[in-house]
């Protein structure tokens, strides 16, 4: 089985280097489909000094984050798709592996896994934890969601039921897993181990206004698609993650 990582970067010279060598650790190897949004810092020098012979390297201008991911999912030609984000990292060596023995162990269109924030200029220094648990499709009605980062999907299934909508801001990650999981009920699975290390400072965390305005969109990640948003989303989708700043890995 063949796994695409696709990293979206725009100006992340500070990182995108260490992103990069994290898919290339990988002891199982994937296609690494790199999209750079025209970055005018540096970053593609970078890039093309740390990629890899063979990875596919995607320099043009783009209309923000989903677009260059939908850009690298067109390209991608493995049978399972998954991200990196220019930011973040690979939780250790054996991320790929696994992904690859769960999809492998059972008839599944998706599997996802664990995630940490971490400290931005530290990234051994656990910010939050994202222990996502076990799959079950009600627990959407209660504000769960899996994390985005750590998300493969066999690329079949967006050829039949779409990519990422890019006119719904930072919820558009949100909408994709509700439309893919709750809409089309596909098969997850979940592996539990922590996937990737995302430095705090994300898209959709990187303000206030910026998380304001994600909560805003999330009941139209439900109505677009035909589903009625559960009662009190807006802040049982917050509340569900709170637990993340105690919790810590065992």
């Amino acid at each position: 089985m063949k796994i695409s990582v696709v990293t979206a970067v725009y100006n992340r010279v500070k990182t995108v280097g260490a992103a990069i060598s994290s898919v290339t650790a990988q002891q199982v190897a994937c296609e690494h489909v790199v999209v750079d949004g025209m970055s005018d810092d540096g970053s593609d020098q970078v890039i093309n000094d740390t990629v890899q012979s063979g990875a596919n390297v995607i320099r043009e201008p783009d209309s923000g984050i989903y677009d260059a991911l939908n850009k690298g999912i067109a390209a991608s030609t493995g049978e399972v798709v998954g991200f990196l984000h220019a930011d973040d990292l690979f939780a250790d060596d054996q991320v790929t592996k696994r992904i690859q023995e769960k999809f492998q162990s059972g008839d599944y269109d998706a599997v996802y896994g664990d995630l940490t924030y971490v400290d931005f200029d530290n990234p051994d220094k656990i910010i939050r934890y994202w222990r996502s648990g076990d799959y079950r499709r009600k627990r959407f009605w209660y504000g769960w969601m899996p994390p985005h980062p750590t998300v493969y999907v066999r690329r079949d299934i967006y050829e039949r039921f779409g990519n990422y909508r890019t006119d719904l801001g930072s919820a558009a990650d949100y909408e994709c897993i509700i439309r893919l999981m709750v809409r089309n009920e596909i098969r997850v699975g979940y592996v539990p181990h922590i996937a990737v290390k995302m430095r705090v400072g994300g898209e959709s965390n990187v303000s206030v206004k910026n998380r304001l305005s994600a909560n805003s969109t999330d009941r139209a990640a439900w109505v677009e698609n035909g589903l009625k948003p559960p009662l009190g989303l807006r802040f049982s989708k917050p509340l569900s993650k709170l637990p993340q700043f105690w919790r810590r890995p065992s």
